[in-house]
């Protein structure tokens, strides 16, 4: 749980008050300042339920993708694909998770190069109660309603198809 400022304003709005007598309205420097401190405070809210299970949000991201696989193992360059993440980045969550017993890694027999990521019947364990957890907290969303969180999915959604992570049809 991030603390809390208790600041007697927001300084959100005051720096896009000020922005606004700088440089005049532009409505998307608050709106950006909002969402990043929005992430910072829901990744401090999530991390500090998965902590406990020697996880950090981005590793318990990876042992759902792998719960959710069919086989319960995917290629590392696949893990980064649908994470969305640098391949630098998931050889080290894997590694981590690795080390923690969560996972195990083994060559790929369709892919002489690559490396396979499975999950571990502890893995597997983590996972359901950290996922019991979170669903428990609402992932830190729990100031939104079920049709509000849909809308905010939706006002997000064309940021992300702007961005190219997937084909909208």
């Amino acid at each position: 749980m991030p603390k809390p400022l208790s600041l007697p304003f927001d300084p959100i709005a005051r720096a896009e008050e000020l922005w606004h007598r700088r440089w005049g309205p532009v409505p998307s420097m608050g709106a950006i300042t909002s969402i990043m401190r929005a992430q910072q405070i829901l990744l401090a809210e999530v991390d500090a339920v998965v902590k406990p299970y020697g996880l950090t949000f981005a590793r318990y991201e990876a042992l759902v993708l792998l719960t959710f696989s069919q086989a319960g193992e995917l290629p590392m360059f696949k893990i980064g694909e649908r994470l969305m993440v640098h391949p630098t980045s998931v050889t080290n969550t894997v590694d981590r998770l690795v080390r923690s017993g969560l996972v195990a890694k083994r060559p790929n027999p369709n892919d002489g190069r690559g490396t396979l990521a499975s999950i571990t019947d502890k893995g597997r364990e983590v996972t359901e109660a950290a996922s019991q957890d979170l669903m428990a907290m609402d992932f830190g969303l729990g100031a939104y309603d079920d049709e509000e969180c849909a809308e905010i999915f939706a006002m997000l959604r064309p940021l992300r198809v702007a961005a190219q992570d997937f084909e909208d049809k």
